[in-house]
């Protein structure tokens, strides 16, 4: 090995070594890890909604009904009445309408959702049952209500007997919701 190699080596070195040292102040951002780009503050929100109330007030009632035959019993949400298909016949009670009442905790517009599947009655102390489907509502199912008034709704629907419904009281449930916008 000749001495100037040896010198062409330590100048190499050198000159990296200066290279390295000027990285930090030519490219101060490569040399803390930080991005290239500028700073943007950026802001977090959200909306809170106070929920609203729902009550049942009273529940769903289609009185003594009379069986001869199968047919239908359908309870109307505005007026209350029964009317009778096949051999279904009203023969007693205070039909009515499942009342709810209700609170916005805000002006909205509120969407009254009722069951989309038809719900069993079953027999108290039985297993046999019956279908009530067909629901119905007193008014619009979107309504425009005012912040913490009431508003109240009733709920109906179209019962469905068999031609040889075992006598008895039959009782069943479902559910209404309530969707603020």
């Amino acid at each position: 090995m000749t001495l100037t190699g040896y010198r062409t080596r330590q100048m190499y070195r050198r000159h990296l070594l200066r290279l390295a040292a000027l990285l930090p102040l030519l490219c101060p951002a490569a040399a803390h890890g930080a991005s290239v780009g500028a700073a943007t503050p950026a802001t977090g929100t959200a909306a809170i909604f106070l929920p609203g109330s729902l009550s049942k007030m009273q529940d769903m009632d289609f009185g003594m009904l009379a069986v001869t035959a199968a047919g239908t019993a359908i309870l109307d949400a505005n007026t209350n009445a029964i009317t009778t298909t096949g051999g279904v016949t009203l023969v007693g009670g205070t039909p009515h309408a499942a009342r709810f009442d209700a609170v916005s905790p805000a002006k909205h517009i509120v969407k009254i959702s009722l069951p989309k599947q038809a719900v069993k009655l079953t027999r108290v102390n039985g297993t046999e049952t019956m279908t009530l489907d067909t629901w119905s509502i007193n008014g619009a199912t979107t309504r425009n209500v005012v912040a913490h008034e009431e508003f109240q709704f009733a709920v109906a629907g179209t019962l469905h007997v068999a031609a040889n419904q075992v006598e008895g009281i039959y009782a069943g449930t479902f559910d209404v919701t309530l969707n603020y916008n």
